[in-house]
């Protein structure tokens, strides 16, 4: 393949059927390989580090990576019908200039992820390295911006490898671990606790209801043919199985290893494996995977940008230099972050995760509603770009059901600087997610059906019309 066909030239706009290549099941490898990194089981350690035992920080986990994949994967099916970047899609719910209200939310998610990333991966590279952990977060920062901006065609092939050598990795690392532990010890210790459990829930839902906003992204590229099901069914098994894999790990080395684990996740992960060559190997591997999702989050960082702004300019087409400057702020705002946190990672990591879950269940829950129960599937394409079209500038019914959904979270919400009201009666437990998914999508899903809008009426004309030759097709 020539250089030129690798580096991607679309950004927001729609891929053509000439360009689509590909099968639903590289939607498995990217997603397995995305979530079979330190990260995954920083974030099932967390289950047992706040208190919740191996049996029932395990079945958490299980439920809320299922829910929340679910979710996801949904997302994910819409990529091959539209042609189009997941949030460009919100401009049918919000508005083509209103979608800049979540969008602005994912940016920062975005930068965020790329910060906590850093920070673990950045500790990995400094070992390979010989450097410092600062270095390590810069040197790791520049290759993952390098890496999106070559963009689509490099991203996939980056899963496809880190999912074979993360799983080969992974599994001499259980085999290291078992030998550790009493395992039989470990999960004969089970104590059901409703608030851990709910969250070690929380915890894994979060994890993957936050790739909704780009998960559409890396399923574009598909042909218009491709089944939606096999979509949706490649993308939830491989993240669903990345995520519970790594989470598992985690658990398991939290409960066994406390306190050691907990100074130094990245060298205790290393330590458990060996020394020498193999620790070299391991670094390799936890740098390997955290740049895989960076990749992912530099990528959707730099589409949300560009989506955001283009609703107010009318950009439909980016430059190559563009877009390098786009990735740039992402890598340099993630990067700043990074070093400015790299030392309180581990409690800071666990609210921003629970913190994002309050501003993405509704926003998911709208663009489900609307484009699986309103919309059926079918969006007027070229109105996605036109402010005075049939979405207008500012669905404001649809930003203010947002607002409520966002609202309706916080007397349920846990974190360590604010707990809501209804906490305390539920015994502590976090339910705030679930609360965000129910009640935008009765609310939208309620106004849509009252005020369904009609041909000729502008911005609120009927989004399931017959397709033209721009709109996508019903399935």
């Amino acid at each position: 393949m020539a250089a030129e066909d690798l580096v991607e030239r679309r950004s927001i706009d729609v891929v053509p059927d000439d360009e689509r290549h590909g099968t639903a099941f590289s939607q498995f490898t990217l997603w397995l390989g995305a979530n079979l990194q330190i990260t995954a089981v920083v974030t099932g350690a967390l289950a047992v580090v706040f208190g919740g035992d191996v049996v029932w920080s395990l079945v958490g986990l299980v439920l809320g990576n299922l829910l929340g994949g679910a979710v996801m994967a949904l997302h994910s099916a819409q990529g091959p019908k539209l042609g189009l970047p997941q949030m460009i899609q919100s401009r049918a719910q919000f508005g083509v200039k209103g979608a800049v209200v979540p969008l602005l939310l994912v940016i920062l998610m975005y930068v965020g992820f790329f910060a906590s990333g850093s920070v673990l991966a950045g500790q990995a590279t400094a070992e390979l390295t010989h450097t410092n952990d600062t270095t390590g977060i810069v040197v790791f920062a520049v290759v993952t911006a390098v890496m999106a901006a070559v963009g689509y065609r490099v991203i996939h092939v980056l899963g496809r490898v880190a999912s074979v050598i993360c799983a080969l990795a992974f599994v001499y690392l259980g085999i290291r671990l078992l030998d550790r532990v009493d395992l039989s010890a470990l999960l004969g210790d089970a104590r059901f606790d409703l608030p851990m459990f709910l969250l070690a829930v929380s915890l894994s839902a979060s994890w993957q209801l936050a790739f909704g906003p780009y998960v559409a992204d890396y399923s574009r590229y598909l042909p218009r043919t491709t089944s939606a099901k096999a979509t949706f069914w490649w993308t939830l098994s491989g993240s669903a199985i990345g995520s519970q894999w790594s989470m598992t790990f985690g658990v398991l080395v939290a409960a066994s290893a406390g306190d050691a684990f907990l100074a130094n996740q990245v060298g205790y992960v290393v330590g458990l494996g060996g020394t020498g060559l193999i620790a070299s190997f391991l670094y390799f591997v936890i740098a390997l995977g955290k740049l895989t999702i960076n990749v992912l989050n530099t990528y959707g960082g730099f589409m949300s940008m560009v989506t955001s702004i283009s609703g107010f300019r009318g950009q439909k087409v980016l430059g190559p230099r563009g877009r390098a400057a786009y990735i740039a702020v992402i890598m340099v705002a993630g990067t700043a972050v990074a070093l400015l946190g790299k030392d309180s990672f581990l409690s800071s990591f666990k609210d921003f995760l629970l913190f994002l879950l309050t501003f993405f269940t509704p926003w998911s829950a709208i663009n489900l509603v609307d484009y699986y129960l309103i919309s059926r599937e079918r969006y007027d394409i070229p109105a996605l770009f036109d402010p005075h079209g049939r979405y207008g500038a500012w669905r404001w019914d649809a930003l203010v059901v947002y607002g409520v959904g966002l609202l309706a979270q916080l007397p349920f919400l846990v974190t360590h600087f604010y707990t809501g009201p209804l906490v305390d009666p539920l015994g502590g437990a976090d339910i705030s997610w679930i609360v965000g998914l129910v009640v935008p999508a009765v609310l939208y899903w309620a106004l849509a059906r009252r005020n369904p809008p009609g041909p000729g009426d502008g911005p609120r004309a009927e989004r399931g019309v017959s397709p033209t030759a721009e709109e996508a097709p019903a399935p």
